[in-house]
């Protein structure tokens, strides 16, 4: 019997993964220039091959109408893909910003030219970002945040070996960009290694994933006076006048209390000389994508080796994703939306959507642990969610004044951009909040719920086969997208979207009792993935919460709708649900998610969502003695 045939005879009454998808497993290849394929990727591949033909088509004849920034889009695309000019630049594009850097000799210089080095994208000792004020969501407010470190998950930090063998992959590449500078070697040793000194004391002060995961701890305001004494030496007051003027923020928003509090053992006199090489290495790596494709590729040596990549993209990818993704995303996907999403599918997916709230809805109004109050509170949250299907009628206005010449090289382009973009972000603060606009663009393969805006959105790429398609079943649909959508609606209900009312704002909208019985059951679905061994590694139940409640309920809610059908066929249903979380992967990526990922593992969840409900059983005949069974009294449903 062939390796193949041994799989294809796994039963589904075993594990609905393996049997689903053990043909796909045998037979696909993950990209040499990705770290895994899955259902989510095979749909991007797909939608990239496309919409590269479209680049390369408008490229030569521009006809694209009613989509006025696509055109600059496609110029863009155009200079990255001109690596003549890209190589014979080299890095000296660079290198006026890194001599500034290099040349600030002191906190009080670095104080007085804050505002430009920010704007220019220098590696800054932290980020700011303007977010919906979780008090009053109509409104804005200025969050402060930790910047990056090196090895994303910091316990790593503490295991020497590992994070030797990390770091010495980290080390050659930035040697290899470093000595492109005009820097002597010795200076490149010490800039280096005082650049991991200095990420080294923002690691002891920042979060871990799963902190970071608790949105609710994210938010903490503090007065901007007590910001300014907690930041010193930076003048942080300084900043603020210089980006707002009159319109200084008498508050702002803390992600990581810790870090602020802590901010002078990173920033201060006696280490300024080592932040300042910090400074220079990481916006030497940051901006290293937007000069020649010789640097490009040698800034993603890290990156790769950690999620186990061969290859980089070839130019032409490179050129499209860095345009459609980091740079004119809004365009991009309104022109994928009108060209290639028909109003026929978006009417039917809005349809399906409606039905799933509504179910939801009935589902809430039968629930047996929470009182009257709360679930009227709960349907109001239910019937306020904005539904966001397809694509928006428009992208934001910054990406009509994102202007690119024909003239302007395309680092000069990129750093424009760069600045253009980061400003009008800042400057939303105090504006309105607009809540119309998509969390996600059109050609973007995924799908997400905001709980400050109380909305789902689902991109117009993502309603394909297997998800969805109408030709499919509504079972298969509803196994598909029609879950997808019930895990969105779900992240409303979860441990952090509980927070959140109808209106976005942070509101404790539940009785006392109601909340804690909620909170039994999210720690009985913590302990129900936590620990589980998945390829030599143990699943973090705490940090894939969210997700599993949202998957429970996903699943809980479309099949309240099979259940009204006659006829179901509810095989059909977990079949397509097996089908979706397909998904194949470097080791090292696998690794690299069990420490980082909200998500659990694609074959976890496929597999144990399901058992927690009794039409899984009755569907497949499946018994006590086979593998894809939980005995009723362990059954997780919250919603």
């Amino acid at each position: 019997m062939s390796n193949k045939a041994k799989e294809t005879s796994v039963r589904i009454q075993d594990d609905l993964f393996q049997s689903v998808n053990s043909e796909w497993l045998s037979s696909v290849a993950i990209p040499s220039d990705k770290p895994a394929i899955n259902a989510f990727e095979e749909i991007d591949v797909a939608v990239e091959e496309k919409l590269t033909e479209e680049f390369d088509r408008l490229a030569e004849n521009y006809d694209a109408e009613g989509v006025p920034a696509l055109k600059d889009a496609v110029l863009l695309y155009k200079k990255a893909l001109d690596t003549n000019a890209r190589e014979e630049a080299g890095i000296k594009p660079l290198l006026p910003l890194l001599e500034r850097i290099k040349n600030v000799k002191s906190v009080d210089e670095f104080n007085l030219k804050s505002v430009d080095l920010m704007l220019d994208g220098v590696a800054f000792p932290f980020v700011l970002s303007v977010d919906e004020d979780v008090k009053d969501t109509t409104k804005h407010c200025l969050s402060v945040a930790d910047p990056p470190i090196i090895i994303p998950d910091k316990s790593i930090y503490d295991k020497k070996i590992i994070r030797f063998f990390i770091l010495s992959i980290y080390k050659k590449m930035m040697k290899k960009l470093l000595a492109l500078t005009p820097l002597t070697k010795k200076e490149q040793k010490e800039y280096l290694s005082d650049s991991i000194k200095v990420d080294d004391s923002i690691r002891k002060l920042t979060k871990s994933p799963t902190e970071m995961a608790d949105y609710v701890k994210l938010f903490n305001p503090m007065d901007l006076k007590d910001a300014c004494d907690a930041l010193k030496p930076f003048d942080f007051n300084g900043l603020m006048k210089g980006l707002y003027k009159d319109g200084v923020p008498a508050v702002i928003n803390v992600y990581n209390p810790a870090y602020v509090k802590g901010f002078g053992s990173v920033f201060n006199e006696r280490t300024f000389k080592a932040f300042v090489h910090w400074a220079y290495v990481g916006t030497l790596y940051s901006y290293a994508p937007a000069l020649s494709k010789t640097i490009s590729d040698l800034s993603k040596i890290y990156v790769n080796k950690l999620m186990g990549v061969k290859d980089n993209p070839t130019i032409k990818k490179q050129a499209y994703r860095l345009v459609s993704g980091e740079v004119f995303a809004g365009p991009v996907g309104v022109y994928y939306g009108k060209k290639y999403f028909g109003e026929k599918a978006k009417e039917d997916i809005t349809f399906i959507a409606e039905r799933i709230i509504a179910a939801y809805k009935d589902r809430m109004a039968r629930n047996t642990f929470l009182a009257p109050e709360t679930k009227e509170k709960a349907i109001l949250k239910l019937d306020s969610i904005r539904v966001k299907m397809g694509y928006p009628d428009k992208y934001d206005e910054v990406y009509d004044s994102l202007k690119v010449s024909e003239d302007e090289s395309f680092f000069d382009a990129m750093y424009r951009i760069k600045r253009t973009k980061l400003v009008a972000s800042l400057n939303e603060l105090n504006k309105p909040t607009d809540f119309s606009k998509w969390a996600m663009p059109a050609h973007v393969v995924n799908a997400c719920y905001d709980p400050f805006k109380n909305d789902i959105t689902f991109p117009a790429a993502i309603l394909q086969k297997p998800f969805y398609g109408i030709d499919q079943s509504l079972e298969e649909n509803l196994g598909g997208i029609g879950a997808v959508i019930g895990h969105e609606i779900s992240h409303a209900f979860d441990n952090n979207g509980s927070h959140f009312d109808e209106k976005g704002c942070m509101n404790n909208w539940w009785k006392d009792e109601d909340f804690k019985k909620f909170e039994v059951l999210t720690e009985d679905m913590v302990k129900q993935f936590d620990g589980i061994i998945y390829h030599g590694a143990k699943v973090n139940g705490k940090l894939v919460v969210s997700e599993n409640i949202a998957d429970n309920g996903g699943v809980g809610v479309t099949l309240e709708i099979i259940n009204g059908l006659q006829n179901a066929d509810y095989r059909a249903y977990f079949t397509n649900w097996g089908r979706i979380w397909r998904f194949k992967a470097k080791e090292n990526y696998i690794k690299l998610l069990l420490r980082l990922d909200v998500h659990s593992p694609a074959e976890l969840r496929a597999n144990i969502a399901p058992r927690n409900f009794s039409e899984w059983y009755k569907a497949f005949d499946v018994k006590e003695t086979d593998k894809m069974f939980i005995e009723e009294g362990k059954r997780i449903s919250i919603w």
